[in-house]
């Protein structure tokens, strides 16, 4: 047998997908590249892996056992390098983030010149919607998490980052009516909203109810980038964090509507656990981002003091 590490990683992913397609998305490769992989490494064994049924792929009982092999290697593999690394004195280990969805556009910011500096680290990063960022933070799953809006019923600390506002966003030229009061104005808007379980949703359902406005019409949309695009089609209009949208309002694509009682002031903060065991990973993570967030927001967020 010739197979090599890749096809362990990608025979691995599709185990844990139950899809070609998920797995291929997880890996950021095509969805041919992983099929041929995926192929030449079952075809290395004289008993099926897997079984296509329709066009749904089914792990077979020794596709299970090999993939939990395969998953052993991988990380035999990195404890290998981790050492090597450790034995040149560099930073080695992992470091698991999740991250609400509008966050992908702060956490990178505060990655990039540490893991630059530190090429040993590993970093697993998930961005998904509040509710799942929770839970995984619950769990111990990751050793921290970005959110906008601290949970009240897990016992945390905090790292205060910087500030994250909501306007009301429309298409740049669309006329709106009654912007002189709140709830004529959004009379015969038509809304669009992010998913059960966000951060924003939440924002902008709180702002709704407050206020007793009455939504005429909705769409609602499973992520920012979703959002955005909806808006810029002309579909709609929405309350949205100013930290995802700064190429658009630069490029004259999307325009701040001035609202009473907006924008929404809320903070990006990077929690942890109470009492968390942290590795040296992410400890060492923690005391860069205490010495470095003021020089990082200074230099990759001061354009957002223009809005205000």
């Amino acid at each position: 047998m010739h197979y090599t590490l890749n096809q362990l990683r990608i025979f691995v992913a599709v185990v844990k997908a139950q899809s070609v397609t998920k797995a291929s998305e997880e890996l950021h490769l095509s969805q041919p590249a992983v099929s041929i992989q995926l192929k030449n490494f079952e075809a290395q064994f004289d008993i099926p892996l897997t079984e296509v049924i329709g066009r749904k792929i089914y792990i077979t009982d020794f596709g299970y056992e090999i993939a939990a092999a395969a998953e052993s290697i991988i990380e035999q593999v990195h404890a290998i390098n981790y050492k090597t690394l450790a034995y040149k004195g560099q930073l080695t280990g992992k470091l698991k983030i999740s991250v609400v969805s509008t966050g992908k556009y702060v956490m990178p910011f505060f990655l990039s010149e540490f893991l630059v500096q530190h090429a040993g680290i590993e970093l697993l990063m998930d961005v998904t919607n509040k509710n799942r960022v929770l839970e995984s933070l619950e769990s111990n799953d990751v050793d921290f998490a970005l959110v906008s809006i601290l949970p009240t019923t897990i016992n945390i600390e905090w790292l205060d980052l910087l500030p994250n506002r909501l306007y009301l966003i429309g298409k740049a030229g669309q006329k709106v009516t009654g912007s002189g009061d709140v709830n004529e104005l959004f009379k015969d808007l038509p809304l669009i909203f992010r998913e059960k379980g966000s951060g924003t949703r939440l924002v902008m359902e709180r702002f709704i109810a407050e206020r007793n406005i009455s939504v005429l019409k909705k769409m609602e949309l499973t992520s920012n980038e979703a959002v955005k695009q909806a808006i810029l089609a002309g579909l709609g209009y929405s309350i949205m964090p100013l930290i995802g949208i700064k190429n658009e309002l630069n490029n004259h694509e999307l325009e701040i509507i001035e609202v009473p009682g907006l924008p929404v002031k809320t903070t990006w903060s990077l929690i942890w656990l109470k009492e968390k065991k942290h590795s040296h990973a992410s400890s060492s993570f923690l005391e860069w981002m205490k010495c470095k967030k003021s020089e990082i927001i200074e230099h990759n967020f001061n354009w957002c003091a223009q809005y205000r």
